[in-house]
């Protein structure tokens, strides 16, 4: 069974980006399963490349719509992805050096990303982004 299950709760009502959410909540799931199987250290390196892969792509999306659209919110929004592109690069140089542990700290900061970021702060675009046609 699956560490995070994707469902509703998640979706912020575009596709596109919830299918990029959906990504970022396999990730997660790959890496508590190989924690599992006590292979987390193993996949690390590949998950922190692909968080970076993802954060550039994604992130890139979301601002798009943003600039699009004139969002609000949008300095704050985007400050919250820079955060996350700097801990990302944080992980990436701990895991470069070899610092013990890290698998757990990334599983609980992507955990807490998807409650705090996509669940709460992500909804608030949703009925802008709807309104504009993207669904």
């Amino acid at each position: 069974m699956a560490f995070i299950e994707w469902n509703e709760s998640y979706s912020v009502g575009v596709n596109e980006i919830d299918m990029q959410h959906q990504k970022l909540v396999g990730m997660i799931n790959e890496l508590h399963d190989a924690m599992l199987q006590g292979q987390g250290k193993t996949i690390l390196g590949n998950i922190i490349s692909g968080l970076i892969d993802y954060a550039q792509i994604h992130f890139a999306t979301e601002e798009k719509y943003f600039d699009l659209f004139g969002y609000p919110d949008s300095v704050s929004h985007k400050k919250e992805h820079s955060d996350f592109t700097q801990k990302i690069a944080g992980f990436k140089t701990g895991f470069d050096s070899g610092k013990l542990g890290l698998s757990i700290n990334v599983m609980d900061f992507l955990s807490s990303w998807l409650r705090n970021h996509i669940k709460v702060v992500d909804k608030k675009y949703s009925p802008l982004l709807n309104e504009k046609g993207l669904k």
